[in-house]
């Protein structure tokens, strides 16, 4: 009809205003980096708990223990068959077939009695595999010395080996291995959240301006002061008077607030292997880079010399050769960071120069010594 747009021209018109939006940074979420509140906090109280224990494992093929060099294994041996009845005392045990190991299990919070967790098997004697295995009844203790859980099953490995009379195969580590809801709850940890009339957020990576934030979203969503920053790690969360659900209910409704956390600008790095993490506020004044190194290359080449055809006199000798060549780095630039440079023109600068991992750790450290880098560094 006249006077009205095409479908397919509006379309396109549409499209460029987004373009154009997009490009200016506005009315587009995407480009906040918000997490929600639960990604970024631990509730107090609200945590597992480590549970430890010590067992046996049996029905091994010959790769379990050497009683001889474990007397750990042989005395839980020994006072596991005078449980059942079976009197061994004196006796010369020689299997193999057995292994002392520690069993460790995570209990989550909230674990109500009777329900499975999965627990972790390690050798502790000198068993090469625990292959084939079953963990006898194990009681799982926490660090107040009670009995929260026991486990008992058989293990499941992601190795194995294998060997003959002149080699050897392993592949992963076969002396450890885990059960999957190998372990039941027998004791509940006494805790009720609901009764609180407050609780805590401990965040897992403090800092005073995503405390506050926390507690801006918060007080924002309930449009009440019922959360204040006590410090950069604690956020206090206050159940408001006339709320009619529980401190349950409360935490279910702001842990999805989307929040923009901070960080401090640091750098770390982890010398063994040459890894180098910068995060995104990392800045530097301005600054000189030079780098180069000193490479001095001898090679070796020794040559036959044999007397003339005939000759009346003469024996062959080997002659050397050696050919020393230095590289002093002639070619290495001198380049200028300027003042304020971000990290993606910092990773660039470097690159440029041809610089590997292991040397940004060294010019990053000069850097830092120079009072140039404005940033933490931490050393793995």
């Amino acid at each position: 009809m006249k006077g009205k747009l095409p479908m397919k021209n509006i379309k396109k018109i549409l499209l460029v205003g987004l373009f154009i939006l997009t490009s200016l940074g506005v009315a587009n979420p995407l480009n906040a980096a918000t997490t929600r509140i639960k990604d970024i906090v631990d509730i107090e109280g609200v945590r597992d708990n480590i549970l430890i224990g010590y067992g046996l494992v049996v029905g091994l093929n010959g790769t379990g223990d050497k009683l001889g060099n474990s007397p750990f294994t042989q005395q839980s041996l020994i006072g596991m068959l005078e449980r059942l009845g079976v009197n061994v005392k004196g006796q010369t045990l020689n299997s193999g077939n057995i292994a002392a190991v520690m069993v460790t299990a995570i209990l989550p919070p909230f674990s109500s009695q009777g329900s499975r967790i999965d627990v972790s098997i390690s050798a502790l004697g000198d068993a090469k595999s625990l292959q084939g295995g079953t963990l006898l009844v194990t009681p799982l203790m926490a660090a107040d010395g009670e009995v929260y859980a026991v486990a008992q099953g058989p293990l499941a490995i992601s190795g194995f080996t294998a060997a003959g009379n002149a080699s050897s195969v392993t592949q992963n580590t076969p002396t450890s291995g885990r059960i999957a809801e190998g372990a039941i709850v027998e004791r509940e940890i006494d805790f009720s959240l609901d009764e609180l009339s407050e609780v805590h957020l401990a965040l897992r990576n403090p800092d005073f301006t995503t405390a506050r934030r926390i507690a801006e979203a918060i007080n924002g969503f309930a449009s009440s002061n019922i959360a204040m920053a006590d410090n950069n790690g604690r956020v206090r969360l206050m159940k408001p008077a006339g709320y009619g659900g529980s401190i349950t209910d409360l935490i279910t409704d702001v842990e999805t607030l989307p929040v923009e956390p901070d960080q401090i600008a640091r750098v770390v790095i982890d010398e063994k292997s040459g890894t180098i993490v910068m995060g995104s506020e990392v800045r530097i004044s301005t600054v000189a880079i030079a780098q180069g190194n000193l490479t001095i290359k001898v090679t070796e080449t020794p040559q036959v010399s044999q007397p003339n055809p005939f000759a009346a006199q003469g024996t062959t000798q080997v002659v050397d050769r050696t050919d020393v060549q230095v590289n002093q780095g002639e070619n290495v630039k001198l380049a200028v960071m300027e003042e304020g440079v971000t990290l993606q023109d910092l990773v660039t600068g470097l690159n440029r120069l041809g610089v590997g991992p292991r040397d940004i750790i060294t010019i990053l450290q000069a850097i830092k010594a120079a009072g140039a880098l404005q940033a933490e560094i931490t050393t793995l």
